[in-house]
């Protein structure tokens, strides 16, 4: 999430009641989660295991609750805890926005785009031309839809992000500042659901289907020309190249990344990232070529057993 235009890093620890390590003068231009940061970001860690990581991250300012000199180029904000901290500076800069009319004022609507009775468009919303939105879709808060999009009946682009801190007294709710994006020419099936990003976007590429109840994780981008059939789960923050096919029922990993024209077939289990151009199948994911070995030779076991019995 960018701001509309920099702000002192003197204001922002004293929102969070933080205490500056390094520079006091410098401008924050933008706030994200460590999986998007870029240099000017404002970003937060709280655990040991993830220091070193966020301190030679592109981010520029840090949330952290350890005292400890700046590294070049970065300033550093104390804080008892970060996560609040954070959550804090987003929903300031990021506020929700309440609708009770089921397309909101401030929505941009496109030439010859059609929306049905019933469907929601909230705040901010830009919807291109040609779209059509089906009954009961919901598109929240700063959505953006380009042209000939369609969005089938009972699906919701853009709900929070399944973002919680675990703390001693149960979860905290990351609130998420981030939108959906979805490029022209994408067909979404009936009953997906799609969250926006944390503090990013989740973003779908030109061209792209997604059959019935599929579901997208927060900051998950996805390329062009893409099929995805129905059931299939993709978590967080994941990357899915151009012209990848997942059949039915795949689920991809959080943080990991599928190449161009990979196909992954029904019920796989993906874990890790795959290379491009080459189809998978199994639980976990192996190339198409190993898994049929394997079969081959489970096959044999109990011939192989039998002789072994003999010996």
């Amino acid at each position: 999430m960018k701001f509309p235009k920099p702000i002192a890093v003197k204001e922002l620890a004293e929102l969070t009641k933080s205490e500056i390590i390094g520079s006091n003068t410098a401008a924050v231009t933008g706030l994200n989660e460590i999986h998007n940061v870029e240099s000017g970001d404002i970003t937060f860690v709280d655990h040991e295991k993830y220091y070193d990581f966020t301190l030679k991250s592109n981010a520029s300012f840090i949330i952290i609750n350890k005292k400890m000199d700046a590294p070049e180029g970065k300033t550093l904000l104390f804080n008892s805890n970060p996560f609040l901290a954070y959550n804090f500076l987003a929903e300031k800069f990021k506020p929700s926005v309440k609708s009770n009319k089921n397309v909101d004022e401030t929505a941009i609507i496109g030439e010859r785009s059609f929306v049905y009775p019933n469907a929601f468009i909230g705040a901010h919303v830009k919807l291109g031309k040609n779209c059509i939105i089906y009954p009961n879709a919901t598109i929240y808060n700063y959505c953006e839809l380009g042209d000939n999009v369609i969005v089938h009946a009972n699906t919701t682009i853009g709900s929070d992000a399944f973002y919680y801190k675990r703390q001693a007294t149960g979860y905290d709710k990351m609130h998420s500042a981030g939108r959906v994006v979805i490029a022209d020419d994408v067909e979404i099936g009936a009953g997906c659901t799609i969250d926006g990003g944390v503090s990013s976007d989740t973003f779908i590429g030109k061209g792209t289907k997604l059959d019935s109840q599929v579901h997208i994780g927060h900051d998950v981008r996805i390329g062009e020309h893409c099929i995805i059939a129905a059931q299939v789960g993709i978590a967080g923050n994941s990357r899915i190249g151009n012209w990848v096919t997942l059949y039915g029922k795949v689920a991809v990993n959080k943080n990991i990344e599928i190449g161009d024209k990979a196909v992954v077939m029904a019920t796989t289990a993906v874990p890790k990232s795959l290379e491009g151009g080459k189809t998978y199948i199994g639980y976990p994911a192996v190339e198409a070529r190993t898994f049929a070995k394997q079969v081959a030779l489970i096959k044999m076991l109990p011939d192989i057993w039998e002789k072994v019995k003999k010996l």
